[in-house]
């Protein structure tokens, strides 16, 4: 009973398929993964901004979205009606073709990388060996979308902005990309579902995670910190950041294009998530063996859940960051730590298994992370404003 609740909605596909002739069950199959996945995300995407607007009430003192329906439930459906009837304006000297394609494009890689989640047990969309290196690979084409939205503009600001969120997403691409290469030297595999495979818990103090060793939670925290940034999460929201250049790469965007473009920053955001908890806090596993009975996809959602509150709690409490700051945390803090986290993955693979190798892993992680951070303060250029006035 438990194993078919658990594999609830693989036999009910199954039994879908059976329905439709034996030439096109191919077919059928690829289209009942991805309707799921173009009705589930979408509506967290609904669900995460009320959560988020009432979440930023409650930490600013103030109540948040309470006026439609139920406790302000129902505003996500009146901003999407505003957004489908609002005017949509395009600029006289825009380049119409990229102008009207570049949300488009920016929300496809998002779409694409969620096919290799694996969301449960058998719950893989597309299970390839090369899942992880797939992830990364059609993430990268966002970056051509936002300068295509900033370019196809024809406004200064526009452009100005799409080249700092270029700047800033290649930044932090980097470290993202070099945080999980310790996973895939300790599991020997680029294929999501094998990775999640190989964290299944078992009787033991800790749950077999990649999290609870060194240079899985370094690789974890370093992994959340790019992601953050790479999703144009506060405090790293420079690229709309309203207060320096308006609105970033789409300021001449209005309407359901504007809604395009939130929706990709959120699927974005959705993706990136997943791919974290696949990689280190065991995917769709349960912390412990004696929690197995419950499905393994209300595991990983419920894991999901958590992470979405964090980046709320996150926007509600940290400052944005200046942009030659944020370049500097990404290129003399982010990128060592990556590539010495890289060296201690290394050691700590072919070292006998003791305590020996936690206190050496241990103790070059926190030596790397206060040299590289004490450098990073000497060096930013940040300290006590002194005001000068005139006499």
């Amino acid at each position: 009973m438990i194993e078919a609740f658990d594999q609830l909605f693989v036999l009910l596909k199954h039994w879908l398929v059976s329905f439709v002739p034996a030439a096109l069950q191919p077919l059928a199959s690829v289209v009942l993964s991805i309707v799921p996945i173009l009705m589930v995300f979408p509506g967290l995407f609904a669900f995460m901004t009320i959560m988020e607007r009432k979440g930023l009430g409650r930490i600013q003192n103030r109540l948040g979205p309470n006026r439609v329906g139920p406790y302000g439930l129902f505003q996500p459906i009146a901003d999407g009606i505003k957004s489908l009837i609002k005017e949509n304006i395009i600029p006289l000297a825009a380049d119409k073709l990229l102008y009207t394609l570049a949300p488009i494009l920016l929300l496809i890689p998002a779409l694409l990388a969620f096919s290799v989640i694996p969301y449960g047990r058998n719950m893989t969309p597309i299970d390839i060996d090369g899942g992880v290196l797939f992830f990364f690979a059609v993430g990268a084409a966002s970056e051509v979308s936002i300068f295509m939205a900033g370019w196809s503009s024809h406004n200064k600001y526009s452009i100005l902005g799409a080249m700092r969120a270029i700047a800033q997403m290649v930044s932090y691409e980097v470290p993202l990309i070099l945080s999980a290469i310790p996973v895939i030297m300790m599991t020997g595999t680029l294929s999501t579902t094998r990775i999640v495979d190989l964290q299944v818990p078992f009787y033991g103090l800790l749950p077999n995670w990649h999290v609870f060793t060194p240079w899985g939670l370094a690789g974890f925290f370093l992994f959340v910190i790019s992601a953050t940034a790479e999703s144009n999460r506060s405090p790293f929201d420079l690229p709309e950041g309203e207060s320096e250049i308006i609105a970033g790469y789409f300021v001449e965007y209005s309407g359901f294009k504007f809604a395009l473009f939130f929706l990709a920053e959120y699927m974005g955001l959705f993706a990136v998530t997943g791919l974290a908890i696949t990689l280190f806090l065991g995917g769709w596993g349960a912390p412990f063996s004696f929690l197995s009975f419950v499905p393994s996809y209300i595991w990983f959602f419920s894991k999901f859940v958590v992470f979405m509150l964090f980046f709320i709690w996150i926007r509600g409490t940290l400052p944005r960051l200046r942009m030659d700051q944020l370049m500097n945390f990404a290129w003399k803090f982010m990128v060592p730590m990556a590539l010495i986290n890289i060296m201690v993955t290394g050691l700590w693979r072919f070292m006998t298994p003791n305590i020996g190798r936690w206190v050496v892993s241990l103790a070059i992680l926190v030596s790397a992370y206060v040299l590289l951070g004490r450098g990073l303060a000497q060096n930013s250029g940040v300290g006590k404003r002194v005001y000068r006035y005139g006499t």
